[in-house]
């Protein structure tokens, strides 16, 4: 795919060392691709409720801006009337003048919030009700622009994420030989693992609740120097540890890996690397031999000369 060249993941793995025609190639289930786009939808879910609360609030701190406006606008109105009761003078009734008690009551903000704003009011704890009163009316501005960059944001990170998601799903490669095994996965960071029979230590199979309501195993291999620490337990996939995340066919895979194990171990086969090492120490191992043959010769020789010496005294 083209995203693929774009991101540099490399092309499928090559196999690893094995008889040939013993390779086994297997890929995660159909399901699992589901269980990832289901858990897709639910954080995107979560983000668009993210998104719809923060322009709740910009607009309770309109509100309550518009609110501090009038309360201005009304203190301003009612301050030549208090000062003319205070000076004695007689107030005159105009048009520009009015009493305190002919001013406009103050608007009930509720009728401003709507539906979905009032039920998230109702529900919010106090001090988040109060927050917005607490906010100067010049961060407004840049309130409003650092939610326009979020829903920005937002929007951008929608294909980008669901396609990671797809091919995460399509990059796992999990492959087995007579000898060993390989498995690959991620996009952003691509990780392989390669282990060896000879160093297969455990097989274990997992299947959780929603495993077995989705038919979803996942296959635990660990060699030699895996250890038990608590870093390693967290680690699923840790430097001694792989695992077949969300196949169908886990038993499957289990038995497979187990009875090519055995026969492995039966057959006495060993690394490649080990052939190789063994190869390259005989030629050092040949003058260690001619010089025992040359000592056991020149010993048969000394018994025959001793045992003509015997035989003529005789």
């Amino acid at each position: 795919m083209r995203a693929l060249r774009w991101l540099r993941v490399p092309p499928e793995p090559q196999p690893p060392s094995g008889s040939p025609g013993s390779l086994r190639v297997f890929r995660a289930g159909r399901n699992f691709l589901r269980l990832r786009f289901a858990r897709w939808m639910l954080t995107q879910v979560g983000a668009v409720f993210g998104v719809l609360a923060s322009l709740v609030f910009i607009r309770e701190v309109e509100i309550q801006v518009e609110l501090a406006r009038l309360r201005a606008e009304q203190a301003a109105a009612t301050a030549p009337a208090a000062e003319d009761g205070a000076s004695g003078a007689a107030p005159t009734e105009t048009a520009d003048s009015a009493k305190p008690a002919d001013l406009a009551p103050e608007p009930d903000p509720q009728q401003w919030r709507g539906a979905f704003h009032r039920a998230l009011y109702a529900v919010a704890p106090r001090w988040l009700r109060e927050l917005p009163q607490r906010i100067p009316p010049e961060a407004l501005v840049w309130i409003k622009v650092v939610e326009a960059l979020g829903i920005l944001g937002f929007i951008v990170q929608l294909p980008w994420s669901l396609a990671v998601v797809v091919l995460d799903y399509r990059q796992r490669w999990y492959m087995v030989t007579d000898r060993s095994l390989r498995l690959r996965w991620g996009v952003m960071t691509v990780h392989e693992a390669t282990m060896s029979f000879a160093n297969l230590q455990q097989v274990a199979v997992h299947q959780g609740p929603l495993g077995r309501v989705l038919g979803l195993w996942d296959v635990q291999v660990e060699s030699a120097g895996g250890g038990s620490g608590k870093h390693e337990e967290e680690d699923r996939e840790s430097m001694h540890r792989a695992v077949f995340q969300g196949v169908e066919n886990g038993q499957e895979i289990r038995d497979t890996i187990l009875a090519r194990l055995r026969l492995f171990r039966e057959s006495g086969l060993g690394d490649p690397d080990d052939h190789l090492s063994h190869a390259a120490s005989a030629p050092a191992a040949q003058p260690v031999a001619a010089t025992t043959a040359t000592d056991a010769m020149r010993a048969a020789r000394e018994v025959l000369a001793e045992v003509r010496a015997l035989r003529s005294q005789l």
